[in-house]
């Protein structure tokens, strides 16, 4: 019951943040929405005009999800990176539930609020593009929530780092980079990509969206590899966590900015 609160308190918290701040919501839609037009526009002067709409739904199931790994994997990144800069950071520490699980329970709100955001962005890039995709939610949303896994893995990593060194602002903006290449690579071009954290799951759900893929199409050895990778990036990322927290408390500095 206590995670449930939890979970609900931040699920509201995010919900308030988004409303409360609605300029800085609005702006950031739109920023990625010229994003996706410089990319379409792009292709339009110099893609191949026989594979124009094939690439267009590449570029718009890539770069909603280099928006979503971005803002799973930076999240807590940048809370913990923020909360010292205020000096609050041992306020989260303070508290019974323990400074992990609030930040998870954060990052699982942040996700599903922003997920709605994703969709109005997915639905405007197919009407501007005058293109379809698939857009089945029983078979997607059980490879994306596994695929999240392994991306709240990496954001208990940057946080973990965040707690040792404070201000990562520059290196969270050089990875906006790597998850961009991580997102738009496929694996039939970099096979050795999916032992990379959530490569796997992007790709099932590319071929989900623009093949019209189902569930059945894939292989027992790809769940097998989706499955490991979540897990295997989630348990790695919480044991950098554990220890950056543990190292930091050691030599006092987890309040220190």
């Amino acid at each position: 019951m206590k995670l449930l609160h939890l979970f609900n308190a931040n699920l509201r918290r995010e919900v308030n943040i988004l409303k409360r701040y609605w300029p800085n919501t609005v702006s950031m839609l739109v920023t990625f929405y010229c994003i996706f037009l410089m990319m379409f526009f792009g292709i339009q002067i110099v893609g191949d005009p026989t594979t124009m709409e094939t690439n267009v739904q590449y570029v718009i199931v890539n770069y909603i999800f280099w928006y979503l790994a971005m803002l799973a994997m930076q999240d807590i990144g940048w809370v913990v990176s923020n909360e010292a800069t205020l000096g609050t950071l041992e306020q989260l520490y303070m508290s019974p539930m323990g400074a992990w699980k609030i930040l998870l329970a954060r990052i699982i709100g942040d996700t599903i609020v922003h997920l709605g955001l994703l969709v109005f962005l997915l639905l405007l890039s197919m009407w501007t593009a005058q293109t379809s995709l698939h857009l089945n939610a029983v078979s997607l949303l059980p490879v994306l929530i596994i695929t999240l896994f392994s991306m709240y893995g990496i954001s208990f990593m940057i946080a973990g780092l965040a707690i040792i060194i404070k201000q990562i602002n520059a290196f969270l903006q050089i990875l906006q980079f790597v998850f961009m290449g991580l997102t738009f690579v496929p694996l039939s071009v970099a096979p050795f990509l999916e032992f990379a954290p959530f490569v796997k799951g992007v790709d099932m759900i590319r071929k989900m969206m623009i093949d019209g893929a189902a569930l059945s199409s894939f292989s027992v050895l790809d769940y097998v590899s989706l499955l490991a990778n979540a897990a295997f990036y989630l348990l790695l990322g919480l044991l950098v966590f554990f220890k950056c927290e543990k190292n930091a408390m050691e030599k006092g500095i987890l309040g220190q900015h």
